[in-house]
């Protein structure tokens, strides 16, 4: 099958399966959107086919990058393949024609996927291309959301950076890892460098302009040796990773979550035991991918400092000075592997909310001594993704606004930013934004449903007598 004819079974399929149709919410008029999707990476593209399967029409997607940039995959990802297994499906809604691998045989054929080990990176950005032309989703690029305030009457007013606003009635933040919180710089660099002399690996660093240079890298989680390896590529001369850990991780905790069907299911286990598995999640760490580490530590200019945390950093020169309990380095350049923060009081578009946003810490507390801080500043999150209020007098504020990003991950667990989740969690959230959407509307549709006295039945009795 070539890619034309996978495009028109597609079309079939949907048509098939009668996907979407026509809107039945009520409209608040012709400039108010029902839904508003932040963020037009996998999620945000995900999210809006799973409304449109529930007939909820009335949507558009928003992006601050250019069209084809979207999320992590072309912009500051650099791992040369995809962490998770191949086989994995999600934002396909179960609809074969649209799973990367129909989309992967139609261009190299069965064989090539038998012979595919993990996806390549560039080509899964390939593929989101594909499904949101094939689909002919509505996403407004290079829009970036600045402002989500309350607007009264149920409604968001949602201001982008253009100084333009929209209103809608409900708003899905599908912005990714980072999209709950920041990605976190530790202040002993921040306020002892400049800043053209660190940055943290999400940023969008130029390797080739450190060509011939040496690269202090602290913390050894994926993203570390990802970094490692493209920045020896690009011709730096030595990168040195640091840890503090006296051996590498080994173990992947999300393989278990995968095996155990823990990834679906964990929205059902009691917060004692959600609390439990995050802490050991979150304290665990992922390990690099094996490919990855191999292909950094091959390069003769890698070195790996393990049980070496860094203690100080301070300006020396043009660079950097890194002091660790075994020695002293002088680095052109610092790059950060030191994760996110997930946060509401951290994300500028929560600014009019974020403090009537509950946390973790307002609902749970866990025994003495399993504290873990990061943990509690999580949103409490309701079982569709929604975002929960710390009071009463709170909930009216934060009605119809759904966090489908990382920060979900201690309420729903790996879900809304995590490809091994997103078979799992799109559906529940369509299914919850839908839900609402019905419940607001719930007076009219009954009162329309009462009404409602279009015939059906045309047979006459006795025959050939009109009714």
């Amino acid at each position: 099958m070539t890619l034309t004819g996978l495009e028109a079974r597609v079309a079939r399929d949907l048509e098939w399966l009668d996907w979407g149709g026509a809107d039945w919410t009520v409209p608040r008029g012709d400039d108010v959107y029902d839904v508003l999707i932040v963020g037009g990476g996998q999620s945000g593209l995900g999210a809006a086919f799973a409304l449109i399967g529930e007939r909820v029409n009335r949507i558009l997607v928003l992006d601050e990058n250019p069209a084809g940039r979207e999320g992590p995959w072309a912009t500051y990802a650099r791992m040369r393949t995809l962490r998770t297994p191949k086989h994995l499906t999600g934002i396909d809604m179960g609809i074969p024609s649209l799973t990367f691998r129909a989309w992967y045989e139609a261009q190299f054929g069965a064989d090539g996927w038998d012979a595919l080990g993990k996806i390549p990176r560039p080509m899964w950005m390939d593929y989101l291309r594909w499904y949101r032309r094939v689909l002919d989703l509505p996403v407004r690029n290079e829009a970036k959301v600045v402002a989500i305030d309350p607007a009264g009457a149920g409604l968001f007013r949602v201001t982008l950076a253009d100084g333009s606003a929209l209103t809608a009635r409900k708003v899905v933040l599908a912005t990714g890892i980072q999209g709950g919180g920041e990605w976190h710089v530790p202040a002993f660099v921040s306020d002892a460098l400049p800043p053209h002399l660190y940055a943290h690996t999400s940023a969008g660093i130029d390797y080739a302009a450190l060509a011939g240079k040496r690269i202090g890298v602290l913390g050894i989680g994926a993203s570390a040796f990802d970094n490692a390896n493209a920045a020896l590529e690009a011709g730096v001369a030595e990168v040195h990773v640091f840890a503090r850990r006296e051996a590498l991780p080994r173990v992947n905790p999300i393989r278990f979550m995968e095996r155990v069907g823990m990834t679906p299911r964990y929205p059902a286990l009691a917060d004692a035991d959600k609390y439990r598995a995050m802490r050991d999640f979150l304290m665990k760490n992922q390990p690099p991918t094996t490919d990855m580490f191999e292909a950094a530590s091959a390069h003769p200019g890698f070195a790996l400092h393990l049980g070496s945390p860094w203690l100080s950093v301070e300006a020396a020169g043009t660079g950097a000075r890194v002091t660790t309990p075994r020695d002293t380095f002088d680095f052109d350049f610092l790059v950060l592997s030191t994760g996110l923060l997930s946060d509401p009081a951290l994300r500028p578009e929560l600014g009019g909310v974020a403090d009537r946003i509950a946390r973790w810490s307002d609902h749970y507390t866990p025994p003495p001594g399993q504290r873990h801080p990061l943990l509690d500043a999580h949103p409490y999150l309701g079982p569709a993704f929604e975002l929960l209020p710390r009071r009463a007098e709170d909930a009216a504020a934060l009605h119809g606004l759904f966090a489908f990003n990382y920060s979900a991950l201690a309420s729903i667990g790996l879900s809304a930013a995590a490809l091994s989740g997103l078979r799992h969690a799109l559906p529940r959230l369509a299914k919850g934004v839908a839900d609402q959407l019905f419940r607001d509307d719930a007076g009219a549709l009954v009162d329309a449903f009462i009404a409602y006295d279009e015939p059906e039945f045309a047979g006459q009795w006795p025959r050939g007598v009109a009714a």
